[in-house]
C-alpha cells in the first residue's frame, strides 16, 4: 500500500480488499444525510470498479482515498485516474480522465486527492485532463451543477453543490455541458412529427430486439450507434465486449417494448431504448440486496412498475443527422418508447444524457414538453 503524506491527509492507493471496500462504500456514507442520494448497492459498485469492467480492456486506471492523518480508520474522500487507450486512438491529443471524486467539503482534502491524480496522469505522459468519468465515455459521467433537489434516475450521477467551486479553484473550466430533461409520456404527439413520419410511409418499419438472436441484435445496436455518436465530444467507441455485457445485464429487465429499432428500407437506421429508474425501485434498500432486497427489486420492476423511466441509448446514423428524414427516424422510436412507457404507468420520462450541442435532440425533446431539469458538466485542464 502507497500512502503520500499530504499536510493534513494521507493519500492511500486502493489496492486491496480492505481499501476496496472502504472506496465502494464511501458515497453512502459520505451523502447519508443529503434527501436525493439513491443508496449505491455494494455488491454492483464493486463489480463495475473491478477487472470484469470491459474499460480495462482498452483502459488503466488507479484509485485513492483520503484519510484524515488523525483518523486512518475511515476515509474522507476517493477519486481516480484513467488512461482510455481508445481515446488516445481516435483523438490524439494526450488526454487522461478523473472520475469518482467523492469528497467532504474540504479544499485541503479535495486538493490532495486532485494532485495525487493528475500526478498519476501527468508521470504517464498526460497533458490534459477531463472529467469526471466512471470509469469511461460509455459509463456514468459529469458533475451535477444543476438540479441538486432531486434523485438521479439509474446510471446518472449526483453529487454536492461544493464539488464544482472547488475544481474551478483547481484551474479546471467548463468543457462541455450535458443536459438530462424530463418529460410526461401521456403528451400528444406533435402534429408536425407525425405528419413527417408519416410522409416516409412504408418506408420506415419499426421493430422491436429478437430475442432469439440477441448477439447479433446487439451489435446492429452498437453499430448504429457507433456510427451516429463518432463525431460528438469526447465519442470513444463501444467495444463489442462492453455493449454485449451491458445490452445483456439491461435486457434482463426491458420489457420487450422499450426497445425500439427504426428501418429505411430495410435497414436498420435508428434505435432507442427505455429503461425502468431502478434508482427509484432500490432507493429504500439501503444498498442491500439480502436477503430480501432482490425480491423487493424484481417485483418493483416487473410487476408494480417505477413512475420514471429514462431513455439512456439512442441514435440515427450519421447520413441522416440534421436532415428532416433524421428527426423522423428520431421520432420513430421515441414515440413508442413513450406510449409504452404511459401504458405501465410510469408518470416521467427522463432523456439524458444530451450534449448542449445537440440541437436535433434538443429539439425533440423539447417538442414532447420536455423540461431541461438537471445539468452535469465535464470540466478539463492542462497539466
Amino acid at each position: 500500500m502507497r500512502v503520500e503524506n499530504c499536510t493534513n491527509w494521507n493519500i492511500v492507493s486502493v489496492c486491496d480488499r480492505a481499501t476496496r471496500r472502504d472506496f465502494v462504500r464511501l458515497p453512502n456514507r459520505l451523502y447519508a444525510s443529503d434527501p436525493s442520494w439513491i443508496p449505491q448497492i455494494p455488491l454492483e459498485r464493486a463489480a463495475h470498479y473491478s477487472l470484469g469492467n470491459p474499460f480495462c480492456e482498452h483502459g488503466e486506471w488507479q484509485a485513492w482515498l483520503v484519510y484524515r492523518l488523525a483518523d486512518a480508520r475511515r476515509p474522507v474522500g476517493r477519486i481516480t485516474a484513467q488512461i482510455d487507450h481508445l481515446h488516445q486512438q481516435r483523438w490524439g491529443d494526450d488526454t487522461g480522465y478523473f472520475g469518482s471524486l467523492d469528497c467532504i467539503d474540504d479544499a485541503g482534502a479535495i486538493n490532495a486527492l486532485v494532485n495525487t491524480a493528475e500526478a498519476w496522469l501527468a508521470e504517464r505522459g498526460i497533458k490534459r485532463v477531463c472529467g469526471p468519468f466512471c470509469l469511461g465515455v460509455n459509463q456514468e459521467i459529469g458533475q451535477l451543477v444543476a438540479g441538486f433537489d432531486s434523485p438521479p434516475r439509474f446510471m446518472m450521477p449526483h453529487g454536492p453543490n461544493y464539488v464544482p467551486e472547488h475544481l474551478q479553484r483547481l484551474g479546471y473550466g467548463k468543457a462541455v455541458d450535458l443536459y438530462a430533461y424530463r418529460v410526461k409520456p401521456d403528451f400528444a404527439p406533435p402534429a408536425a412529427m407525425t405528419r413527417l413520419l408519416g410522409r416516409l410511409g412504408a418506408r420506415v418499419t419499426v421493430r422491436g430486439l429478437d430475442r432469439g438472436k440477441m448477439k447479433s441484435e446487439l451489435e446492429v445496436l452498437r453499430s448504429i450507434f457507433n456510427d451516429a455518436w463518432q463525431d460528438n465530444w469526447g465519442f470513444v467507441p463501444f467495444t463489442g465486449a462492453e455493449f454485449q455485457k451491458i445490452g445483456r445485464e439491461l435486457t434482463l429487465i426491458l420489457p420487450d417494448d422499450y426497445i425500439r429499432v427504426a428501418e429505411l428500407d430495410g435497414e436498420p437506421a435508428s434505435f432507442g431504448v427505455m429503461l425502468p429508474d431502478i434508482n427509484e425501485a432500490i432507493a429504500d434498500l439501503n444498498g442491500r440486496l439480502l436477503p430480501f432486497g432482490w425480491a423487493k427489486l424484481l417485483w418493483r420492476l416487473k410487476v408494480r412498475h417505477p413512475s420514471a423511466v429514462r431513455v439512456p441509448l439512442m441514435g440515427v446514423r450519421r447520413a441522416h443527422r440534421n436532415t428532416r428524414l433524421g428527426l423522423a427516424l428520431a421520432f420513430a422510436v421515441c414515440d413508442p418508447l413513450r406510449w409504452a412507457a404511459h401504458q405501465r404507468g410510469a408518470k416521467e420520462i427522463e432523456m439524458s444524457w444530451i450534449l448542449e450541442q445537440n440541437q436535433g435532440m434538443r429539439t425533440l425533446a423539447e417538442a414532447f414538453g420536455g423540461e431541461r431539469y438537471k445539468t452535469y458538466r465535464m470540466y478539463e485542464k492542462a497539466l
